[in-house]
């Protein structure tokens, strides 16, 4: 409004017309503070109106929907994710129980932590707590001057240790749900651990316990270097209960190779249990939510709804008096 204005004081001067400068520069000011009508209504606070709140409820609906049908396929998924834990649990545990059976000794000298995570999301802080014992781990062994590196299998695991560490990651392993996963995964993911050769190293991974829990556990894996340097008594003392064809120092290379895919293949299949378990309650949790925030808006519709007939009601009982 204020540039009309000046054009046209400028026009007026250039026809040397007569003109009362002192009003026509009262009425320029005066117009050019005031606000316009549109300003003014920008500045009010817009109620929701019905069409927008139609729109939230169906967008809540449609919500809803989504997250009961993830609810029904994680249900599906965690038959087949349970027996298959049930099935290759067996096959690992030997393995780690022998390995169990000797000392753990905390040594100075490089880590390497092994975080094991899903692909997908939407499955509670199942990722976010073996994200979180890695951190906790990096820290504590770099404040004693140890040197760190991790192996990361899982997407998400590499998306929430990438930002802050990823000058520390040794090997990374995306995208192995999108088949099933095999001790020959397993085995190909232990063969770049065994070829790295860690001075020391600590699988992160969720332990299924049952549908609504789950324990979030750092186990110690024993390396060539530690085996190499342990008391020859505690190690034999560990191994006699087994009978060796041909003798343990022939068979160890691959023997440790094995042990390394065990860890793992146990690690992963317990870990992917989990993660379909709590996808299951993370979903049904969304939909109660989306249920409890459908009858809030519905609440806010019949209320606006009401006093929209309200008014309308009294407009016609007014025009009627009038008549």
């Amino acid at each position: 409004m204020v540039f009309p204005l000046l054009a046209q004081v400028q026009l007026t001067l250039a026809r040397g017309d007569n003109i009362n400068l002192d009003k026509m520069f009262s009425r320029l000011f005066q117009t050019g503070l005031r606000p316009t009508r549109a300003f003014s209504q920008e500045q009010t606070r817009n109620a929701a109106t019905l069409k927008t709140l139609s729109i939230r409820m169906r967008a809540i609906k449609n919500m809803q929907k989504i997250t009961k049908a993830m609810k029904m396929v994680a249900t599906a998924k965690f038959k087949k994710d349970m027996r298959t834990m049930e099935n290759g649990l067996p096959f690992a545990t030997p393995v780690l129980k022998l390995f169990q059976r000797l000392p753990v000794e905390e040594k100075a000298g490089a880590i390497t932590y092994v975080a094991v995570t899903s692909d997908k999301g939407l499955c509670g802080g199942v990722n976010t707590a073996v994200a979180k014992q890695i951190r906790l781990g990096l820290a504590t062994e770099e404040a004693k001057g140890n040197v760190s590196k991790i192996v990361v299998v899982g997407g998400k695991g590499v998306a929430a240790l990438k930002r802050l560490y990823g000058d520390r990651f040794a090997l990374s392993f995306e995208e192995c749900s999108k088949v099933p996963f095999t001790f020959a995964t397993a085995s190909l993911i232990a063969e770049r651990l065994s070829a790295s050769n860690p001075a020391r190293c600590k699988v992160v991974s969720n332990e299924f316990k049952s549908m609504v829990s789950y324990d979030t556990v750092v186990k110690h894996t024993f390396t060539v270097d530690e085996a190499q340097t342990m008391d020859k008594g505690e190690w034999t003392k560990a191994m006699d209960v087994y009978s060796f064809e041909p003798s343990i120092y022939e068979v160890w290379q691959d023997l440790h190779e094995f042990y390394y895919g065990c860890v793992i293949y146990g690690s992963f299949i317990q870990s992917v249990t989990t993660e379909t378990a709590q996808r299951m309650n993370a979903m049904e949790n969304a939909s109660k939510n989306a249920g409890e925030m459908y009858c809030k808006v519905e609440l806010q519709y019949n209320r606006a709804r009401q006093a929209k007939i309200t008014t309308e009601l009294c407009e016609i009982i007014s025009g009627a008096s009038a008549v």
